[in-house]
């Protein structure tokens, strides 16, 4: 299955692997591995995840890293709204829907 990446959620993206990549070289291409393992994952299964947020919107932990990714499946397609860390607040990204 396909995916597309909320503008504000890759721009999410880019920060956290140039952040981790700044604390030690190599961390922030595992960071990435990570990211792109969850989402070979969910977009293998969208429907695995469980809602959080009615009536489509799930979330997925990443293993190593402490994210989720938040997203939703539309017409055969996950819409990644969010790569949130979990000490961000709560539903910040609700307003991307």
């Amino acid at each position: 299955m396909k995916y597309w990446l909320h503008p504000e959620a890759a721009e999410e993206h880019k920060k956290q692997v140039a952040h981790y990549e700044e604390i030690q070289v190599g961390l922030g291409r595992r960071y990435h591995t990570e990211f792109r393992n969850v989402l070979a994952t969910v977009s293998a299964s969208p429907t695995r995840s469980r809602i959080v947020l009615a009536p489509d919107i799930r979330r997925t932990m990443f293993k190593v890293f402490h994210f989720d990714l938040i997203y939703r499946e539309v017409d055969g397609l996950v819409q990644v709204l969010a790569i949130a860390h979990h000490r961000r607040q709560p539903g910040y990204w609700v307003a991307r829907l």
